[in-house]
């Protein structure tokens, strides 16, 4: 559901017609005096044309008094592609008036609202959709229909508010030729043959998502239901020429992936979850509770890591939404991190630190090639910027060095009570942080800065020499990057004798350069920087000095 992000703009937001662009955040116009909080859409798919024929209830609860338009996002008709709006009705067929305009469809109510009035619009519309609703032959020449929303592709094909700051629940009814499967959002409420051969397919979301989680899927599928894992009912979507090889790969990383989860972040937040197999677009897409794959992307060992990043979203993402695109890290960022966690929980520490450090090595190439990114983007106005790799790898890591600083056991109790605190909801870079400072008693805003809101990494180079008088070794450590110097908790890892364990050692690098002594008995067998894998760095050399 919406929350207000300043209050204090929300006055001279009903003198602009209820839109308002908030400070410090992507360039979005709120409407922070209109919640909404259903969406019924009534669609009809044919096989003679890829004209979809819409009739959406949207019903809204207006925050305040005073609003008297309500704006929606619907793409225009533009040669071909696009849609038409035919009306927009009142309960009663009280028809009222709308333009619709700069793919905005503005709607002016009989009269201002009250406060926490509520009023359901019926919007019907048709056209062929330009983008998010993908309609042609799969890669065996079957014809299907299969959404792709992300990022903001739904107001291609359905009128609401396209925006994750406004999340709400909804439903698909949907009226297409009896030889397609539908499976959307939610759970199955019916299914009826009509005349024509027609079939309506309905389901049902009972939990409120963001705008671009809302999926569709319609083909021939070979549906294969795997039964309850954690109460939770596990499905496959699958083509039926593919249904041997990837059946079995969606049941048994879904099933594994979905109880680590569950277990270590709290209850699956949805009514079921369905691996479906599109066509359309590579790598997934985390619908929430529907989870599209790419079709030429679900064979081979990378489905095991696509299958568990994606179910990771229906914590991360889905159930706690980022509420502003700046924050898209909040998503991508964590579902990537626990994709790693996973792995470490079922493939052990050393393929954990192998993916974290084939990580590290991406956020180095990104690093040059997109100077002066951070994480946190700036006031986003370009949407084809939301997702950059630093978001997923840059911003798994930061999460990966939370664990460090604050302690693993802290880390998950407080990943646990901010999974409890957002779920359903949407949630900002800074409460993820206060819950973090919360749990572990820690002030962590300069650690939130350094990693997130600043670009580039530091590099460290150094060297080590062991003092046979004073029975210490000493080691001397410097950032070289030209930037700032940051604050970096490190680990020296010291080996006093061959094959033994590594004595570490934590120092606290606050300046260029810094000099460090830790005592030994013997000259040690080798000095290393960070042996664990835990800091997100350039290691430049680190050798004995002679």
């Amino acid at each position: 559901m919406m929350k207000l992000k300043h209050p204090r703009l929300f006055g001279m937001a009903l003198l602009l017609g209820g839109l308002v662009r908030p400070v410090h955040a992507d360039t979005y116009p709120r409407q922070p005096g209109v919640d909404a909080v259903h969406y019924a859409f009534a669609l009809t798919l044919r096989d003679d044309s890829d004209v979809i024929d819409g009739e959406t209830q949207i019903r809204l609860r207006f925050v305040n008094a005073g609003v008297g338009q309500v704006t929606l996002d619907l793409m225009n008709r533009a040669g071909d592609k696009g849609m038409t709006v035919a009306s927009v009705t009142l309960p009663g067929a009280q028809a009222v008036a709308f333009s619709h305009t700069g793919d905005r469809l503005t709607v002016t109510l009989p009269q201002p609202s009250t406060a926490g009035q509520e009023a359901t619009l019926t919007v019907r519309y048709s056209g062929v959709p330009a983008a998010g609703l993908r309609i042609g032959p799969n890669r065996h020449g079957d014809r299907v229909f299969f959404s792709e929303s992300w990022p903001n592709n739904a107001r291609h094909w359905l009128p609401m508010i396209d925006h994750p700051y406004d999340k709400a629940t909804g439903e698909f009814i949907v009226t297409a030729p009896a030889q397609y499967q539908v499976v959307a959002n939610g759970l199955l409420v019916e299914e009826l043959d009509l005349p024509g051969g027609a079939r309506r397919t309905h389901w049902k979301q009972s939990v409120p998502i963001a705008s671009w989680l809302y999926a569709l899927g319609v083909a021939r599928f070979a549906v294969h239901h795997a039964g309850l894992v954690k109460g939770v009912e596990l499905s496959s979507y699958v083509f039926p020429q593919n249904r041997e090889e990837v059946t079995p790969a969606f049941e048994m990383t879904g099933r594994e992936a979905l109880s680590f989860f569950h277990e270590n972040i709290g209850p699956f937040p949805y009514e079921k979850l369905a691996n479906v197999q599109a066509m359309g677009f590579a790598g997934g897409t985390e619908h929430a509770s529907a989870i599209f794959y790419g079709e030429n992307s679900v064979t081979g060992r990378s489905i095991v890591d696509l299958v568990t990043h994606e179910i990771a979203h229906q914590w991360f993402g889905d159930s706690i939404t980022e509420r502003d695109w700046d924050d898209a890290w909040l998503s991508e960022g964590f579902a990537t991190y626990f994709t790693l966690l996973f792995t470490e929980h079922s493939q052990g520490r050393d393929a954990f630190v192998a993916g974290l450090r084939s990580s590290r090595a991406r956020v180095l190439e990104l690093e040059q090639k997109l100077p002066d990114t951070p994480v946190i983007h700036r006031n986003l106005s370009d949407m084809k910027k939301v997702l950059n790799q630093l978001i997923y790898q840059k911003g798994g890591w930061t999460l990966h060095m939370l664990r460090a600083q604050i302690g693993a056991e802290v880390f998950w109790t407080g990943i646990r009570d901010y999974y409890r605190r957002y779920r359903d909801g949407s949630a900002t870079t800074d409460d993820f942080r206060h819950e973090m400072e919360r749990v572990s008693a820690q002030d962590l805003g300069w650690f939130f800065r350094q990693w997130l809101t600043r670009s580039g990494v530091p590099r460290i180079e150094g060297s080590w020499r062991y003092d046979t008088t004073l029975k210490q070794v000493e080691v001397t450590i410097t950032q070289t990057q030209s930037a700032d110097v940051y604050r970096l908790p490190l680990d020296v890892g010291i080996e006093l004798k061959a094959a033994e364990a590594l004595k570490i050692e934590k120092v606290l690098l606050t300046s260029r350069t810094a000099r460090f002594a830790f005592a030994a008995d013997t000259e040690p067998v080798a000095v290393t920087l960070d042996p664990d894998t835990w800091l997100m760095m350039d290691a430049g050399p680190f050798v004995k000095a002679r």
